[in-house]
């Protein structure tokens, strides 16, 4: 009983030193990141007054490691996403807001079914929108290994955009990464999209005017069409060549006319033919990630519109799951 004791005391004792050494090593991050920002043209003043609080929380790299992209098949992860629940609460939001939301279509040509799609993923419609300190959250990873690079870039932007008054850093509650509002912008995203719709001096990602508008100018920016698809469910033929199959959502490669892929489709009857001379590619999501995933199935064909997605959020099955919901809705408005 005594050793076991022990053993647990000397476990505490081990994890409370590391959490020290850690919380240690933050400390020492910022005083040279302070360097770099005041570097970037952020004012030191600024700099105290919103960094000195900031603090390493072990539960964002937690969540950093082990994202539902990661470990969900493409059949669960779409199905969790795109339930007959969702689409309900987004008909009650669109009723709601169908004024706003009609006008932002109108103005920007974003159809208001991929808005609503992607609010309802993102945030549930605004029901939750995280309650991570975004400030920590984005110190954390940039303090962290695996993508500081990333990480420390969005910090520094967002920094700018409160040092200039353009985002109230009391407002700056959201996810585990560092994504705000509605739509869950990252700051690189607010500072080149977002937009004051209402004019009232700042940009409130957490209003439905500020967030509809930016995130339309968003999606418009960076090539959204739409008179095109986004994808097709395909059942592929064993011929193909495997260097057509991405299993990566990185970079999109081996892209083909339409037409030309055909062969390799056995349901290619079921797309149409005014699509042939638009370039696409196979995507087959669940190779790289599932155990003993068949290679061939699911997989799908897609347009240059899913890969405006991935510029949303490089995963393939998030782009999937937004199409998906997309099209649910525009069976029900």
């Amino acid at each position: 009983m005594k050793q076991i004791r022990f053993l647990v005391f000397f476990i505490l004792i081990s994890i409370s030193s590391s959490f020290a050494d850690i919380n240690k090593d933050f400390e020492n991050w910022k005083v040279n990141f302070k360097k770099l920002a005041l570097k970037n043209n952020i004012s030191e003043e600024t700099f105290d007054l919103v960094m000195s609080d900031t603090k390493f929380l072990s539960d964002v790299i937690k969540y950093d490691r082990y994202q539902p992209e990661f470990y969900e098949d493409t059949k669960t992860y779409i199905s969790k996403r795109t339930s007959s629940k969702k689409v309900s609460l987004g008909k009650k939001f669109y009723e709601k807001n169908s004024r706003l939301i009609n006008s932002i279509e109108n103005k920007f040509n974003i159809e208001k079914e991929l808005l609503l799609s992607l609010m309802g993923i993102e945030t549930n419609f605004g029901t939750y929108v995280g309650k991570m300190d975004i400030l920590s959250s984005l110190a954390t990873l940039s303090f962290d290994k695996r993508r500081s690079d990333f990480f420390t870039k969005e910090l520094i932007i967002l920094l700018k955009l409160i040092d200039k008054k353009q985002i109230d850093r009391n407002t700056l509650y959201g996810s585990w990464a560092g994504a705000f509002g509605f739509f869950q912008f990252m700051p690189s995203t607010m500072k080149n999209y977002a937009i004051d719709y209402d004019d009232n001096g700042s940009i409130d990602l957490k209003n439905n005017k500020d967030a509809y508008a930016s995130a339309s100018n968003y999606l418009n920016q960076i090539g959204w069409k739409s008179s095109e698809p986004c994808y097709y469910k395909i059942d592929l033929s064993d011929q193909i060549p495997s260097k057509y199959l991405n299993i990566s959502a990185k970079k999109i490669h081996d892209k083909k006319k339409l037409k030309y892929l055909r062969k390799y489709i056995n349901n290619s009857n079921e797309i149409d033919d005014k699509l042939d001379n638009l370039n696409v590619a196979i995507i087959t999501p669940d190779k790289d990630i599932i155990p003993d995933a068949e290679t061939l199935n699911p997989a799908y064909i897609v347009f240059n519109n899913y890969e405006v997605i991935l510029q949303w959020n490089r995963s393939l099955r998030f782009a999937l799951a937004v199409c998906t919901l997309k099209n649910k809705f525009k069976n029900e408005l």
